[in-house]
């Protein structure tokens, strides 16, 4: 009762707040997502206020290019080890799943390079896919100078270059945006300072996405552009000092592209040329090719903001979990994946009015 009453005030001062104006408020964050359309928050806002998935899930923004290499890698031989979610991830003409090879899943690239060791006569390779909040994880194995018959592809991608790359094309026109806890528990608040757009940090129950947004539009309202951080118990403005001296370490940013964008630059991390015997692109001589996006697949626009799942005529139909077209309807961090398990608009855990 005392949630229910919290969340309804919320939603009554973001109603208020918001009076005549349109507002649309970007996450970029799966969890995010997740709680968001799980527990109906988007049906406590008045209809003024929109909030939109942006390219928030790592494995959504994982290019094809990058697919298949790795199943390039499976089906020479390699050990594959990689997470769940990547497995159905669609590539040029296949996915992991589909292909033909000895694929692991792993909950960690410790557990990738334990296998390696203790298999000395097998070759592993590790798909190192995640943001500021995985990354730590790849260096830090790395520099425990991991047995020379393991190997990573890294999948690593930069929050930040990613937002001032939507900022700067407009197409999503975007009013603010609700920052992603984990990455910033890395990352720290400082580098978002950089931009001149209202900006939240927010925790993930229900609750505290409600205050990240109900902070996020009083800041758009009074026309401040701030980093408020809404998630103090978790984040600091400086991050964690010693998960970014291991990714120094061990990797320099780099010019890469992602699924739904072009090139980004600056966005990516590669190994520095000390572990280069490491990268398994270079190991075994794969070189990263492009390709065609799915046709009639609306993934790109879901990912910049400008277009909702339900808008994809094959979201449902010829597109579904167990037979993805798109990588957003693949991981469980994906914003097709989410809405097909849980509906766009379900009543809101808080019971509050769903008529506004």
């Amino acid at each position: 009762m005392q949630e229910e009453q919290i969340a309804r005030g919320l939603a009554d001062k973001i109603e208020k707040l918001a009076a005549g104006k349109e507002i649309k408020i970007m996450h970029v964050c799966g969890t995010h997502e997740y709680t968001i359309t799980k527990s109906g928050i988007r049906s406590l806002l008045p209809k003024n206020v929109k909030v939109v998935m942006g390219p928030g899930c790592p494995v959504c923004v994982t290019p094809q290019a990058e697919i298949d290499a790795i199943v390039e890698l499976a089906e020479k031989g390699k050990v594959i080890c990689t997470y769940g979610d990547l497995l159905r991830v669609p590539g040029t003409k296949s996915s992991l799943y589909d292909s033909v090879g000895d694929i692991r899943i792993v909950q960690s690239i410790s557990q990738a390079a334990d296998y390696a060791r203790e298999h000395p006569d097998k070759e592993v390779v590790f798909m190192a896919v995640g943001f500021e909040t995985t990354a730590p994880t790849t260096a830090a194995v790395l520099l425990t100078n991991p047995p020379d018959n393991f190997s990573v592809l890294v999948s690593h991608r930069l929050i930040p270059p990613a937002m001032k790359w939507l900022m700067e094309q407009g197409e999503a026109n975007l009013s603010g945006f609700l920052l992603p806890g984990h990455v910033c528990t890395i990352s720290g608040s400082e580098e978002y300072e950089q931009f001149r757009v209202p900006q939240v940090i927010a925790g993930f129950e229900p609750l505290q996405v409600m205050y990240g947004l109900y902070m996020l539009v009083k800041q758009i309202v009074e026309g401040r552009s701030e980093v408020e951080n809404a998630y103090a118990s978790a984040v600091r403005r400086e991050g964690n000092l010693k998960a970014k001296r291991m990714m120094s370490e061990a990797f320099e940013v780099c010019d890469i592209m992602w699924r739904g964008f072009p090139v980004i630059p600056s966005s990516g991390l590669k190994l520095k040329p000390q572990y280069e015997k490491y990268d398994a692109l270079k190991k075994y001589g794969i070189t990263l090719k492009g390709g065609a996006e799915t046709r009639g697949c609306l993934c790109n626009e879901i990912l910049r903001g400008v277009k909702d799942p339900t808008d994809c005529k094959l979201f449902g139909k010829a597109c579904t979990p167990l037979k993805p077209v798109g990588a957003c309807m693949v991981s469980t961090e994906g914003a097709c994946r989410i809405w097909y398990t849980y509906g766009k608009a379900v009543k809101s855990v808080f019971t509050a009015k769903n008529t506004k």
